[in-house]
């Protein structure tokens, strides 16, 4: 599992443009995705904060920040522009952050209040992917017409895998050496 700086180290322009459209609007703006006690899938709009640090997000008391205390599986999707179908995702783990001169700094400088029940969170990156849809956006594959793909770009972290426990065999050995990125151009039709 990587964190934000050394996935941005690794990829910095797929990392930027995944800020931008996390804070397109202003603040970081996303959807949320964690996993229920029952297994099953639960979404959220958040404000995910991205810092030079790492990619965070401060959490108030409630079923997602149960789900991510329980089992810190998480995937974050950007809220649709208003102009393009252009999207960004980044799945991985969260894990409270426990260093409280971090949580302090990012509270003063984002202004969290200090009387809401919230813990702040640090997202760690197993896969991040922007795919641009072009001009048209995803109406034609809507449609059934597949000559306009979108042009995706996709980074894996070689060092993890998601879904399996830390320290576990199905999440791969610990690997050092450059984490590699996955770039797939539109694809003509045949």
């Amino acid at each position: 599992m990587a964190s934000w700086s050394e996935f941005a180290s690794d990829e910095p322009r797929l990392a930027d443009a995944i800020r931008v459209l996390i804070q397109q609007y202003g603040p970081g703006l996303g959807y949320l995705a964690t996993v229920r006690a029952d297994g099953g899938p639960r979404v959220h709009p958040v404000s995910p904060v991205i810092t030079d640090e790492g990619l965070f997000c401060f959490v108030v008391d409630s079923p997602k920040r149960r789900d991510l205390e329980r089992d810190g599986r998480y995937a974050l999707h950007s809220f649709p522009p208003e102009d393009s179908d252009d999207e960004a995702y980044v799945a991985g783990r969260a894990r409270p952050v426990t260093d409280q001169a971090r949580v302090d700094q990012l509270a003063g400088n984002l202004r969290a209040a200090p009387q809401v029940d919230w813990r702040l969170f640090e997202f760690t990156v197993d896969v991040a992917m922007v795919a641009r849809h072009g001009s048209n956006g995803a109406t034609p594959l809507a449609a059934g017409d597949r000559s306009e793909r979108p042009a995706v770009q996709v980074w894996l972290d070689p060092a993890g895998a998601i879904g399996a426990p830390e320290g576990s065999a199905a999440a791969g050995p610990k690997r050092r050496g450059r984490r590699r990125a996955v770039e797939e151009a539109p694809v003509p039709a045949s």
